[in-house]
C-alpha cells in the first residue's frame, strides 16, 4: 500500500444551487441539524479509512464541497480538529490543509475557526463580482457586491498570502470589460491563487439556452483575455485553469494531476490508489448520497492501460506534464517511448516544449486534440506497452 496518501472529503450542503453546478450537494435549510450528524458520520469513517490504509503521511488534506463554510465556526472546527487528531496519532500533519467556501458564508467567526483548528489555505468560490451574472447562475448573495468584499479583505487578513479564488469566464452577461473588472477586483485583495474556469454546461441544461449568454467564439476570447489578464498581473499559468505566483501552487490539486495517490471521505468522493510496483490500482467512489457511507462504497479495478491513459489525461493538464520518473516506476516505460509519433508531431507544430515532456502554453489549448492523437497511438501501439 502507498505511504503518501492525500485527503480530500466532500462535504454536501449547500445554502443554494448554482446553475452550472454539477457536484454532488443538497440544499440546507436554516437550523437543519444533518451537518452536526455528518461531521461525526465523516469522523467515524475517517478512522476506519485511516485503518484499512494505514498511511505514513498524508501530504495534504482538502476540505470540499458543496459548501463547507455552511457548516459555520463551529461545524467547521469539529471536523478539522477531529480529522487532524486521528491523523496526527500516526502522521505528521498535513503540509496543506485547503477548506473551500463562499464568501457569503464565510464570516469572521468561521475563517477564525478554521484557522484556529488547522487550516493553512481558503479557496473561495467568487465566480463574478458582476450583479447580472450572479443572478443568472443563481449565485447566492448576488445582490450583495459590498459584502463579497468584506468577505475578501477578512480572508486576506486570516490567510495572508494564502486564499485562493475561484472566477468563470463565459457567464451570461459577461464581456470583456466586465470581465476585467472582475479581475482587478479580486486582485485588489491580492490572492495568492486564482482559478479560471470557462464555463462549460451540458446541452440540454437551462442554463445552456439562456440568451444572455456570450457565443462559444465569444466566450473562447474571454477566457483567453481572461488568461492574459492574470498573466500580465504576474499570475502564472501552472495547469490549464489555474494561476499562481511562483511557490503558491496548491500541492493537493498538483498531487491529482500527477496521478499522485489520495484517499476520499464523503458522498460522490472517490479515492485512487496506485501500486508503484504493478502500474495497476483500484478506485472506490461513496455513492451519492449524504446517507453514505465508507461502508457503501464501489471499489473499481484499474489495470495499467487505463492507468496509462489517466497519467496523459490529468499530467498534460499540468505545465511541467506528467511525472515522467513516478511515470517509468509504475509502466516500466518512458513516455517518449509509448507515443513517440504523437510527441514528434506536436513538437514539430511548436506546442510540445522542448525541454521536458509537456505542452506549451499555447498548446493546452488544443489539450483535447493532444489527447485525441495519444491515445490513438497507444491503441495502435503494440500489446507489450499496454499490457
Amino acid at each position: 500500500m502507498p505511504d503518501l496518501n492525500s485527503l480530500y472529503v466532500h462535504v454536501p450542503f449547500c445554502a443554494g444551487s448554482c446553475a452550472y453546478c454539477d457536484f454532488y450537494s443538497v440544499p440546507l435549510a436554516s437550523g437543519d441539524s444533518r451537518p452536526q450528524r455528518y461531521i461525526q458520520t465523516l469522523l467515524a469513517d475517517a478512522r476506519r479509512l485511516f485503518e484499512t490504509f494505514a498511511p505514513a503521511a498524508i501530504p495534504s488534506l482538502y476540505i470540499g464541497g458543496g459548501t463547507p463554510s455552511v457548516l459555520g465556526a463551529e461545524g467547521i472546527h469539529t471536523l478539522l480538529d477531529g480529522l487532524l487528531r486521528l491523523i496526527t496519532r500516526r502522521c505528521p500533519p498535513p503540509l496543506e490543509i485547503t477548506v473551500e467556501a463562499n464568501p457569503e458564508s464565510a464570516d469572521e467567526a468561521f475563517l477564525a475557526a478554521a484557522r484556529k483548528a488547522g487550516a493553512t489555505r481558503l479557496s473561495l468560490g467568487v465566480q463574478s463580482f458582476h450583479g447580472p451574472s450572479r443572478r443568472a447562475v443563481s449565485r447566492t448573495g448576488s445582490d450583495n457586491e459590498s459584502l463579497l468584499h468584506r468577505r475578501l479583505a477578512l480572508a486576506a487578513a486570516y490567510f495572508p498570502a494564502a486564499f485562493s479564488a475561484d472566477l468563470i469566464s463565459g457567464l451570461p452577461f459577461q464581456s470583456a470589460e466586465v470581465l476585467r473588472e472582475d479581475i482587478d477586483a479580486l486582485l485588489g485583495h491580492k490572492p495568492a491563487h486564482v482559478s479560471l474556469y470557462a464555463l462549460t454546461l451540458e446541452a440540454d441544461s437551462p442554463l445552456a439556452r439562456c440568451p444572455s449568454l456570450p457565443p462559444p467564439d465569444e466566450a473562447d476570447h474571454l477566457w483567453l483575455y481572461g488568461r492574459d489578464s492574470l498573466e500580465q498581473a504576474g499570475y502564472r499559468q501552472y495547469e490549464v485553469s489555474n494561476f499562481c505566483p511562483e511557490g503558491n501552487e496548491s500541492l493537493h490539486n498538483t498531487r491529482y494531476w500527477l496521478m499522485q495517490n489520495w484517499l476520499a471521505l464523503g458522498p460522490a468522493a472517490s479515492g485512487t490508489v496506485i501500486d508503484d510496483k504493478s502500474g495497476t490500482g483500484f478506485r472506490y467512489t461513496i455513492p451519492p448520497d449524504v446517507d453514505a457511507g465508507l461502508a457503501e462504497k464501489v471499489t473499481d479495478t484499474l489495470d495499467s492501460p487505463a492507468l496509462i491513459k489517466e497519467s496523459f489525461l490529468m499530467g498534460f493538464r499540468y505545465i511541467e506534464g506528467p511525472d515522467r520518473d513516478l511515470f517509468r516506476r509504475r509502466f516500466k516505460w518512458d513516455i517518449v517511448d509509448v507515443i513517440p509519433k504523437t510527441l514528434a508531431a506536436w513538437q514539430g507544430r511548436g506546442l510540445l516544449r522542448k525541454d521536458k515532456t509537456a505542452l506549451t502554453r499555447e498548446g493546452l489549448l488544443f489539450l483535447d486534440s493532444f489527447l485525441l492523437d495519444a491515445f490513438k497511438e497507444l491503441d495502435d501501439s503494440s500489446s507489450s506497452v499496454l499490457e
